[in-house]
């Protein structure tokens, strides 16, 4: 796994925690998604891809593995 971090998303009006985690590998170039699969987030390799071209950073030419999960969690003040 080359990273972690920690993220959210909007179910209603509720917040839900999510882990990604993302892992670059050999073989042929692309983004796969896994875990958490709606058509939002399957659209959102494009976006991720046209961000780190117009930041001017070179994408790298390998396989990116990204992955979603839920994580039950209770805010607490």
């Amino acid at each position: 796994m080359l990273s972690r971090v920690w993220s959210a998303s909007l179910i209603g009006i509720d917040a839900v925690k999510v882990g990604v985690e993302t892992d670059i590998a050999g073989g042929l170039p692309g983004i796969v998604v896994v875990g958490l699969p709606s058509q939002e987030v399957q659209e959102s390799k494009e976006r991720v891809r046209a961000a780190v071209k117009n930041a001017g950073y070179a994408f790298p030419m390998r396989k990116i593995v990204v992955n979603l999960t839920p994580v039950r969690f209770t805010w607490s003040k």
